[in-house]
């Protein structure tokens, strides 16, 4: 599978209230991915984990609406912000989004971008221009 419709595959890392078998599903997609427990960042506050995202170049996927307040993290400023938002607090709610956002990561890229990833929309902001 190629990513973002142009071959440009994004990495990503997965937060800590992410089931880690997202990863996986990322991972078998052919995408880079790493977790936030892979670089000893369980439990870190949440502008640690941006900017270790930032500075490897990684989107991050999250559960945690902290990261959808654009005031906090605008978009620009981060390799890109994915915050499921699962309509059950369950596993294979959270991986079914998780498996919505890799077929829409086969014409789309994050680049940036806030996603907000519902069952039945996806709402994104970009950067201001």
């Amino acid at each position: 599978m190629t990513a973002g419709g142009q071959g440009h595959a994004e990495r990503f890392k997965i937060d800590e209230n992410v089931p880690l078998d997202a990863a996986l599903l990322f991972t078998a997609a052919g995408l880079a991915c790493h977790t936030v427990y892979d670089e000893a960042l369980g439990g870190a506050p949440d502008p640690d984990v941006a900017a270790a995202c930032a500075v490897e170049g990684r989107v991050l996927v999250t559960l945690d609406l902290d990261f959808s307040d654009v005031r906090a993290y605008p978009p620009g400023a981060h390799p890109g912000i994915v915050v499921l938002r699962p309509r059950a607090p369950d596993r294979d709610a959270t991986l079914a989004l998780v498996r919505a956002v890799l077929v829409l990561l086969l014409t789309q890229q994050v680049d940036g971008a806030l996603w907000i990833v519902e069952s039945e929309r996806v709402r994104m902001r970009s950067r201001s221009l």
